[in-house]
């Protein structure tokens, strides 16, 4: 069964980064937004942000969160999380600091995004329900290598995770 997918990022410091994991061509994502898009999307105010989010995330079966440095405690990243888990998407994340941005540099490994989420049903927390995968590699190559041949896995345990919780 084809997935489609939401990806979630910090868009400023890591659309770049991003683009890399989106154009992969593994699994079929959301339609990337320009900077032109954005900037008119963001002129609309929260309702406007608010409803293209909710309108990327309409069809999809999971939402993969792409964590840069500053990725976690971002409004519409929460928003992003938070929503997808609500509407019963899987859910995951995937750190992509070792890949190089446009300007052939890395970032510093980001926060947990999933870790100030706790679920009202058991108190756990959505960091130890959701996967967050680290690629083992330092090497922007293998970095991008790993997450290309294991990306439709872990969606589909993303989604199984969803299924059964």
């Amino acid at each position: 069964m084809a997935r489609r997918t939401f990806y979630s990022f910090h868009y400023k410091p890591d659309n770049w980064r991003a683009a890399q994991v989106r154009n992969m061509g593994v699994i079929e994502g959301n339609r990337p937004v320009s900077d032109n898009d954005w900037e008119q999307i963001k002129r609309g105010g929260n309702k406007a942000i608010q409803d293209w989010i909710d309108g990327q995330l309409k069809g999809k079966s999971c939402t993969i969160v792409l964590i840069g440095a500053k990725t976690a405690r971002r409004k519409w990243i929460d928003y992003e999380i938070k929503k997808s888990w609500n509407d019963g998407k899987g859910v995951l994340g995937i750190y992509i600091h070792n890949l190089l941005d446009r300007d052939g540099y890395k970032s510093a490994k980001g926060k947990n995004p999933f870790a100030h989420f706790t679920m009202e049903r058991d108190g756990k927390k959505l960091s130890n329900i959701v996967k967050a995968y680290d690629p083992p590699y330092t090497s922007s190559k293998y970095v991008y290598n790993h997450i290309k041949k294991n990306l439709t896995t872990w969606v589909e345990d993303a989604i199984s995770i969803r299924n059964n919780y």
